[in-house]
């Protein structure tokens, strides 16, 4: 056996038994379960403005019935109407003008 091997086969011996010891000295999960969500909800609160919105009187600012159903129509529409793209090999290439 080559030297080289013996060196590899003594560090990787010593990595696993380091890993090992080192193994039983880490916390168990029951701490970061008990606290598990917490960040979430912290966030999802800090982005509410105003949580008690709907039950006030509605702006005046708006959007009126035809112009609402109509943004919605053209919504809808662009997930039914499915635009190709071009291929992606060819962009700019033979786009029919000339630099004069």
């Amino acid at each position: 056996m080559k030297l080289a091997h013996i060196v590899f086969a003594r560090r990787a011996a010593l990595a696993v038994s380091v890993c090992g010891a080192l193994g039983g000295c880490m916390s168990s999960t029951p701490i970061w379960d008990a606290h598990r969500g917490e960040a979430l909800k912290a966030v999802t609160q800090a982005q509410i403005i105003d949580p008690h919105a709907g039950e006030h009187a509605p702006s005046a600012q708006g959007v009126d019935g035809k112009s609402a159903a109509s943004a919605m129509a053209n919504y809808d529409k662009s997930f039914k109407e499915i635009v190709p793209t071009p291929n992606a090999f060819v962009i700019g290439v033979g786009s029919g003008t000339t630099g004069q």
